[in-house]
């Protein structure tokens, strides 16, 4: 086998709840992940050291060090099965880089999957999964895919069942947001509120709607307890929110830690007509459409980017 290819994809955060910091310096969570069709494209084959080479979203950005968590993953996996970690990871990247959509994890899950393929490994999935979640939270559902329950720091995932399609729309900022600085900053203002810290739950209302298949009820119930933090770091942002929902959008909201802004609109003409608008009010860099959800990380026959499961944003 001379190389490995696997597509894996972005997700939003549906609802993040965030709890209080826990011992080991994580906040407890409740997230319900939601996988888009925005990819990331990794191949890896021999070489005769680990090396990493990027190109397009993040190009000149993403670290080639041991900072990126792919790198890590080969790094994590050749040790677990006593391999040299001497190959070339190549990241064909669609996901906004630290944009909130799990960019670095989902790199981190697709070398996981193709360097077991590549050196023939045969680890069971669930296995890898627990592999990702050594490197970070969301490293998990990147692998798994679909809409899932995610506890604990959100590496304990549970499926949740869903019905149809979803239509999004994806704002894409200028710079991206630290994930550490934003936990901080939601801290920090739940401190200066005086506000008890809640204990992260499950919001039946979006469930239900997901099992319905009903985006409007989905609009309504999305939600994020980072919002408001990412908002202080960011103001800028509240700009994009509310051109978006003058724009017909069901539901509008920071993804993650963000700065990248999703919404969600009725249906695909109605993702396109939000899209124009967004771009129309210069309040972001660009826009991109998507749909959800969609499967976890797969290996695939050649490293050529399917554009028909990934539809970019005008302009």
């Amino acid at each position: 086998m001379t190389s490995v290819t696997v597509l894996v994809p972005a997700k939003v955060n549906l609802q993040l709840a965030v709890g209080a910091v826990r011992p080991d310096g994580y906040h407890e969570l409740v997230s319900v992940f939601h996988a888009v069709s925005l990819f990331d494209e990794v191949t890896v084959r021999p070489a005769d050291r680990l090396t990493v080479t990027v190109e397009g979203e993040g190009e000149g950005v993403v670290p080639l060090d041991r900072s990126n968590l792919a790198v890590r993953a080969v790094e994590l996996l050749a040790d677990r099965l006593g391999q040299r970690p001497d190959v070339h990871v190549h990241l064909r990247k669609g996901i906004p880089v630290a944009g909130g959509m799990a960019g670095g994890s989902a790199d981190a899950a697709a070398a996981l999957l193709a360097c077991d393929t590549l050196w023939r490994g045969a680890t069971p999935r669930e296995m890898l999964r627990r592999l990702g979640a050594e490197l970070g939270s969301d490293v998990p559902f990147s692998d798994l895919g679909g809409t899932a329950i995610g506890t604990g720091r959100g590496e304990r995932l549970a499926a949740v069942p869903s019905v149809g399609r979803f239509h999004w729309v994806f704002a894409l900022a200028d710079g991206g947001l630290s994930t550490p600085a934003v936990y901080g900053e939601c801290d920090r203002l739940r401190e200066v509120a005086g506000e008890p810290v809640p204990v992260p739950a499950p919001r039946e209302e979006l469930v239900a709607a997901l099992r319905a298949g009903d985006a409007a009820a989905l609009g309504a119930a999305m939600s994020n307890d980072l919002q408001p933090a990412a908002l202080s770091l960011r103001p800028a942002l509240r700009d994009t929110l509310d051109a978006g929902r003058a724009a017909g959008a069901l539901g509008a909201l920071v993804s993650g830690s963000g700065p990248t802004c999703a919404f969600l609109a009725a249906d695909e003409a109605a993702a396109k007509t939000v899209a124009v608008a967004l771009e129309e009010s210069g309040t972001c860099r660009t826009t991109r459409v998507a749909y959800g959800p969609v499967g976890g990380a797969k290996v695939v026959p050649t490293p050529r980017l399917r554009t028909n499961e990934s539809t970019p944003g005008v302009g």
